[in-house]
């Protein structure tokens, strides 16, 4: 027997509507602010150590938070959790420029800022992100075409973000893409918060309507345990489950090596090749909205036929064009149109990526452990992001960009390479078309695996 989500009586476009509107409102602020803020340290510090201690200062925060905070997604909703911290980052984010305008503006204290945002943020994406396999279920869409609209929407928004955020940051400076971000933040605070109905993100209680059996009968808990039994219970719980998984453990430490060197490549590399090139500021948006752009191309085609690909053939295929060609590339000083070449097939091989990997997420994870594995499980893929930058900015400064990059982009090629030999990997092609979770009556096979955070940026 396994976990079925029962249907919703009506159906209703609305909920997945609101959540992939938020999302893309979300993404699109972030990605500005990730070209506007190093750019804003960079003029103001001419330091590429202290940007690196910036994009720690938030992503450490980001990491940790979103950690502890699956159980607390999971008692309260993730609806609620979603409008309040988006409505606490909108107000932190705001009082940057304010503070900057007025001369208040130590570094110090835009590290607190930052903190705060990066803490905020955690919990606030992945609310928006438990939530898309309810609004499948009310938009009665299959699971891996919800999660393909996901994506896609991830990529569209990171398309027109860096390309926007170029731009403006070029043209009014970055101050101004720094209130862009904290609009951004306020306004999907109120799309979740009015435009999804309030029934929408509801705390899922063990053997409740979404935690059911398809016939709507209560299914026991994996663990034997409830969702009553206190924070810490509940957390060990999803500890235990995600324990329990070879094949995602072995997604988390890949994912965990590429996303820490893709943090250091997006907030300290790229924007000293661009400074160093002469390229300026709307060359990093340039490359991020191409890469970006394609990889809208590679997820709509992946929401179309997802369900019919090899998973473990796109994986590997789409991380060898996504990972190390983008370092070489800037390595060699190749000319404009050789990089966003480069990029912009990158950026097709990314898009088929998180479609798959959220499916298989959704599939694997029993609705009412989704929070804190999730949490678990991105938090430990994302464990090294907060040091991307800080190596990243420690290795310019000591050898250089040159072979900072290329240094960076062997380690891509032999992480990305060397993982797909290991047998767990075999398993990413089954539980196809199985929403709701493994085996509620026992404990978990391994199977599949969750969505890391691979190819957001």
């Amino acid at each position: 027997m396994t976990a079925a989500a029962v249907e919703p009586p009506v159906r209703s476009f609305r909920p997945l509507a609101g959540v992939l509107t938020a999302t893309a409102v979300s993404i699109t602020g972030t990605r500005v602010s990730a070209i506007a803020l190093p750019w804003f340290v960079l003029a103001t510090t001419g330091s590429a150590t202290m940007t690196g201690l910036v994009a720690f200062a938030e992503m450490a925060p980001y990491v940790l938070v979103k950690a502890l905070t699956g159980p607390v997604v999971d008692r309260l909703g993730p609806r609620a959790v979603s409008w309040t911290t988006d409505a606490v980052s909108a107000a932190a984010a705001g009082l940057v420029p304010l503070l900057h305008a007025r001369g208040l503006l130590p570094f110090w204290v835009l590290l607190v800022m930052v903190a705060v945002i990066g803490a905020m943020r955690g919990p606030g994406d992945l609310a928006k992100s438990v939530m898309v396999p309810e609004a499948a279920d009310h938009a009665r869409v299959p699971l891996e075409r919800a999660t393909g609209l996901s994506g896609v929407t991830e990529r569209l928004a990171s398309t027109i973000g860096p390309a926007a955020g170029g731009g403006l940051v070029a043209l009014l400076g970055p101050l101004a893409g720094l209130a862009v971000n904290a609009a951004t933040f306020a306004l999907g605070s109120l799309i979740i918060a009015v435009a999804l109905p309030r029934g929408m993100g509801r705390p899922v209680v063990a053997g409740g309507p979404v935690d059911g059996a398809a016939d709507g009968s209560a299914v026991p808990s994996p663990t034997g345990e409830g969702q009553d039994g206190g924070y810490w219970r509940m957390f060990r719980e999803g500890f235990t489950f995600l324990r329990s998984e070879p094949l995602l453990l072995a997604v988390i430490v890949m994912v965990g090596v590429t996303n820490l060197l893709d943090a250091g490549f997006s907030t300290v590399l790229v924007p000293v090749w661009a400074r160093e090139s002469g390229n300026g500021p709307a060359a990093i948006g340039l490359t991020a909205g191409v890469m970006g752009a394609t990889a809208v191309v590679g997820s709509l085609i992946a929401a179309a036929v997802a369900s019919r690909l090899p998973r473990r053939t796109v994986f590997f295929v789409g991380f060898l064009l996504c990972g190390a060609p983008r370092f070489l590339v800037l390595a060699l000083g190749a000319p404009m149109w050789v990089v966003l070449t480069v990029f912009a097939i990158g950026g097709f091989g990314s898009g088929f990526l998180n479609p798959i990997l959220g499916a298989v997420l959704f599939e694997r994870v029993p609705r009412r452990l989704l929070g804190r594995v999730h949490a678990l499980g991105d938090s430990l893929a994302w464990a090294g992001i907060p040091l991307g930058g800080l190596v990243a900015g420690a290795s310019v400064a000591l050898f250089g960009l040159i072979p900072s990059l290329l240094a960076a982009g062997g380690v891509y090629f032999a992480t990305t390479s060397l993982a797909g030999l290991r047998s767990e990997w075999r398993e990413m092609d089954r539980l196809r078309g199985r929403a709701g979770g493994a085996a509620a009556d026992g404990p978990p096979t391994a199977e599949t695996e969750r969505e890391p955070a691979a190819a957001r940026g």
